[in-house]
């Protein structure tokens, strides 16, 4: 029990820590440099614009419908994560405010706006949050469509994107999609992390070298499977080995010191387990 609010604890902190991460790169660097992010966040900023009313005013309510949609058909831990997540982005917008942007050029607000939002985003999907509804209507329209959910989000983003141009100027709005791609790319670093689980596959007749090498090099578990060439029959050994990313490049390198016509294939993993942690390297 002390476990589990133990974890809820430590989502919601980080939720906060997100959303304020967010707000801050809203108020700091993009809407004093006119630069407007994707999703309801980046409709909240044009009508807030417009309308000359808070920012935080329409970043919860223009998110009510996705609140609704989302308990209906995605579930009730995501929809109140989601919910208390605006909740803290409306009102860390309002306090961040009155604060004066820090930078006046317009790149760099692009750059470190996309990477603090991307980060902040980063915080809240990766504790089970959103901070925008078109992912709760990509979901479900997923189911519908034939477009991922991926391709549906960058439909929504590209067309506010278009909309902002009209309202800020179409090099502004180009500015605000270097800074949407830069929060993209920070998002799935925070999210997947920087040691990346990295599946790789080798074929090769120098196996036992091979996995010889990479257990003392890199203290990694290998796998031996059976195999058989589909062309020619012969039985063979293929290695499988999980390694982060960061190591890829030290797996390729054991590899082709002993086979340079080894066949190497990678793929990204989740990998849950203890079996895969690292062992003491000789």
């Amino acid at each position: 029990m002390r476990s589990k609010f133990a974890s809820i604890s430590f989502k919601v902190i980080f939720i906060i820590i997100g959303s304020i991460l967010a707000a801050i790169g809203l108020e700091i660097f993009l809407i004093p440099n006119e630069l407007v992010d994707g999703g309801v966040v980046g409709i909240s900023i044009m009508v807030s614009h417009l309308t000359g009313l808070p920012l935080g005013v329409f970043t919860f309510l223009l998110n009510i419908p996705f609140f609704v949609l989302g308990y209906k058909h995605i579930g009730k831990t995501f929809t109140i994560s989601t919910l208390f997540a605006v909740i803290c982005l409306s009102l860390s917008v309002n306090f961040f405010h009155p604060i004066p942007g820090i930078t006046h050029d317009t790149l760099l607000a692009a750059v470190f706006g996309g990477v603090i939002i991307g980060t902040g985003v980063g915080l809240i999907i990766r504790n089970g949050g959103s901070l925008d509804g078109t992912e709760i209507a990509a979901i479900i329209l997923d189911k519908k469509l034939s477009f991922s959910i991926g391709e549906i989000v960058m439909f929504f983003n590209f067309f506010i994107l278009g909309i902002s141009g009209a309202i800020f100027g179409f090099d502004r709005a180009m500015y605000s999609l270097i800074a949407y791609f830069i929060a993209f790319k920070v998002i799935d670093v925070i999210v997947e992390g920087l040691d990346e689980s990295k599946a790789v596959t080798i074929i090769s007749d120098k196996h036992i070298d091979i996995t010889e090498a990479i257990v003392d090099r890199l203290g990694r578990g290998v796998t031996l499977l059976d195999g058989k060439g589909g062309y020619k029959g012969i039985k063979t050994n293929v290695i499988y080995v999980v390694v982060s990313r960061l190591e890829i490049a030290k797996v390729k390198s054991i590899v082709q010191g002993f086979d340079e016509n080894a066949l190497i294939t990678i793929g990204t993993v989740e990998v849950a387990g203890k079996r895969y942690k690292k062992k003491p390297i000789h």
